[in-house]
């Protein structure tokens, strides 16, 4: 039987520096990879976030009231005693089913959660089967439908809270279309561990870029922050930041879906949903190309017409009247002979100077111009 609690409500914590920071703690709560869960760009931007408050972590003040509240163990306690009587529990499942309710231990959120969840498998076949399953070292890459979830027959708050513990392992496992079936329509005051609902919903919904429902679950989650482990609110604000900017076919928009596409063809996915995903990045891609290249024609344009020289002169202008002759004073630039002749010492210096002050190439140039100038001289 899988770890049906995982570590969210534990208190223990792993000495030394980084590993023990509570955030981190997030390894343990959504999967044990999480750069897999919540994509590359986000588990690297929220391995900075830890890093850099992983000395001391302040201790946030209370705020207001949350809209949702967790409920507390002695409210789960008698839920599960009224269950067991709708279900008309014979004296043998309640055997099993009420010592687990009966110890000193007062757990909450994911672990009150598992607790429920196993419960459940203890009285009921189909509850019982889908823990076996998920007790697998590897996920099915399609796993199997769970209609009895969705059946009138099955108790709705023992469904509800199956459905959240599912779709949390689905999520898990980045298996995020058949998370959002399990996910989507719940409401915190539904099951037991309202916190991991709305986190894993904003998890599904940021992966699957579905920007509003995630930005809307986000601020629900954070409304009661205290309410919920805080590296939940932790990975939540990070969340909420990386996809506050982000725009319909911009380039990051293109590459997260690419990387959707990634993630599907390995998971064994090929289909026509892929392809469609696929066929939208081509035309995302062409049309980001096109406005480049637009863009690009209007640059050109601007700069030739800056450029432009005038054919003729201006209409308004005039000739001077002036009456000079047009002749020009002629000057004594020199003799004819040893025009280019310079002393060899100062010829030797100027090139010195040209080699600091140029490229080398240029004292090649200027000094066969000296020698052509000598040559000339000596005609």
């Amino acid at each position: 039987m899988p770890s049906l609690g995982g570590a969210e409500g534990r208190h223990g914590k792993r000495r030394g520096g980084f590993h023990a920071h509570p955030t981190l703690r997030v390894v343990r709560a959504c999967h044990p990879n999480p750069a897999r869960v919540l994509g590359p760009v986000l588990w690297a931007v929220a391995l900075v976030s830890i890093a850099a408050s992983a000395r001391a972590e302040p201790v946030e003040a209370p705020g207001k009231l949350a809209s949702w509240q967790a409920p507390g163990f002695e409210q789960v306690q008698a839920r599960v005693a009224a269950w067991l009587e709708e279900i008309k529990a014979d004296p043998t499942v309640r055997a099993k089913v009420e010592p687990l309710w009966a110890g000193p231990e007062r757990p909450a959120g994911a672990e009150l959660l598992g607790r429920l969840v196993r419960s459940f498998a203890l009285a009921d076949e189909n509850a019982r089967k889908l823990v076996e399953q998920c007790s697998g070292t590897k996920a099915p890459s399609s796993p199997p439908p769970q209609p009895w979830l969705a059946d009138p027959k099955t108790p709705a708050w023992m469904a509800r809270n199956v459905r959240l513990w599912y779709g949390r392992w689905l999520a898990q496992r980045r298996l995020f279309d058949e998370a959002l079936e399990q996910l989507d329509g719940l409401r915190p005051e539904d099951v037991v561990d309202p916190a991991s609902l709305l986190f894993y919903q904003a998890i599904v919904y940021h992966r699957l870029l579905n920007r509003d429902a995630a930005m809307e679950t986000l601020t629900r989650l954070l409304d009661g922050a205290d309410q919920g482990p805080r590296r939940y609110a932790t990975v939540a604000r990070l969340m909420e930041a990386d996809l506050k900017d982000l725009k319909e076919d911009s380039l990051d928009h293109i590459a997260r879906r690419m990387e959707d596409i990634e993630r599907r063809l390995d998971l064994g996915r090929g289909g026509p949903k892929v392809r469609k995903i696929q066929d939208g990045v081509v035309q995302s891609l062409d049309k980001l190309i096109k406005e480049l290249e637009e863009a690009q024609q209007q640059q050109e344009a601007a700069a030739a017409g800056e450029n432009v020289q005038p054919t003729s002169p201006a209409k308004d202008s005039v000739p001077m009247g002036g009456k000079g002759r047009g002749v020009v004073t002629k000057r004594d630039v020199g003799h004819q002979s040893g025009w280019g002749n310079l002393p060899p010492k100062q010829r030797e210096e100027a090139l010195q100077q040209i080699g600091r002050d140029f490229p080398g190439h240029y004292r090649d140039i200027i000094e066969q111009y000296f020698r052509k100038l000598a040559s000339e001289g000596e005609r």
